[in-house]
């Protein structure tokens, strides 16, 4: 008998110090300032003095607001190209990544980075067989469509200051953390993939939006007649999202079908739709996004659509709430849509507008 209590004595010892590491290796993960703060110097760390000196900027630059989803050989970048990386910064950059987005938000990235080196390689193979002449690919190739033609920004000292960004944008991706105090942002957020769908490689099939495209057409083809009416816009399909880099960064005006006019199950789908934008981040951000949002009621939210109800049809949605804003547009060449942009936004809060102004209000000397 004193065996077996010594032995459950020591077992719960055991236990007791396994929890607190758990809690502790959870706390340590957990997305937050501290450990967002933590993997980017970390980043830092493995990077030449050279290199530094390219990635860091002024927190006032101007180049930690301005954004676009151009190829290198259209837009130029400041940082720091992914191209540049050594082994030890790719792991590092990847911990970063991992940390501000959920597991499909982290893949998406990197699928659309893969599809640029795909995209360059499918032009090359229309080239050999003839179907492109050799001016149209040399302009082509001036694009710098290349996996490794993504570029780090890092905006202010994360390790010094209350205020810092972080920018990873090139070709279809434009990633925007903005850190105030103990409050972050990551809009706006912009994903494409040209093509949609891989058509022709060993990458054929590969979709890296895949659900946006879908849950789109399968809400929009959910409507009735008469909702889909409501729903539907007159015009041509935009030819990019509405509220692209050089245009208004919002819309003011509400247009579609409201939520309240929606049948509780169209509800769920346009919940769907809504969801998998907001998890390509990491849970707890997620789940804040998603608080406003159950806050605020479905009813509130208006869906309107442009174009065919088909795939690889030209075609644009875009979700509209108080609190945020989703577009997704689809064209292409020939009426055969298979280009996608897509962005996610939260009204007054592109590039941390709202924390930024509230952290200067609470330290204001």
């Amino acid at each position: 008998m004193i065996w077996l209590h010594v032995t459950l004595n020591f077992m719960m010892k055991n236990l007791l110090l396994l929890g607190i590491g758990l809690f502790w290796s959870l706390e340590t993960m957990a997305q937050s300032v501290p450990m967002l703060r933590s993997k980017t110097l970390s980043l830092l760390e493995t990077l030449d003095p050279s290199q530094k000196e390219l990635v860091l900027q002024p927190f006032a630059d101007s180049s930690r607001t301005e954004w676009t989803n151009l190829p290198l050989g259209l837009a130029a970048r400041k940082g720091l190209a992914y191209g540049e990386f050594s082994e030890k910064s790719k792991i590092a950059f990847h911990q970063i990544l991992s940390g501000i987005f959920s597991s499909q938000g982290y893949l998406k990235t990197f699928a659309i980075m893969q599809v640029d080196d795909i995209l360059h390689e499918l032009f090359e193979i229309q080239y050999s067989r003839g179907q492109i002449p050799d001016n149209a690919i040399q302009m082509i190739r001036g694009l710098d469509w290349d996996y490794g033609n993504y570029y780090l920004l890092i905006s202010g000292d994360p390790e010094k200051d209350e205020m810092w960004g972080l920018k990873f944008e090139g070709h279809h991706i434009s990633i925007n953390l903005t850190v105030a105090g103990d409050e972050f942002t990551m809009t706006p957020l912009f994903f494409g993939s040209d093509p949609a769908v891989v058509e022709d490689t060993q990458y054929a099939g590969l979709r890296p939006l895949s659900k946006e495209e879908d849950y789109g057409f399968w809400f929009v083809n959910s409507l009735n007649e008469t909702q889909k009416a409501k729903a539907t816009l007159a015009g041509d399909v935009p030819g990019d999202i509405i509220t692209s880099p050089d245009r208004p960064q919002w819309l003011e005006d509400f247009q579609g079908i409201k939520g309240s006019e929606l049948t509780e199950s169209q509800q769920t789908l346009l919940h769907y739709l809504i969801e998998e934008y907001i998890g390509n981040l990491d849970k707890e951000k997620a789940e804040e996004h998603l608080a406003t949002l159950h806050t605020r009621g479905m009813d509130e939210v208006y869906f309107a659509w442009i174009g065919s109800y088909e795939p690889m049809k030209p075609h644009y949605y875009v979700i509209h709430s108080p609190d945020f804003l989703i577009e997704y547009d689809n064209v292409g060449f020939l009426d055969n849509a298979n280009h996608i942009h897509t962005v996610f936004r939260k009204k007054g809060n592109d590039f941390g507008e709202d924390i930024l102004k509230k952290h200067r209000m609470a330290h204001e000397h």
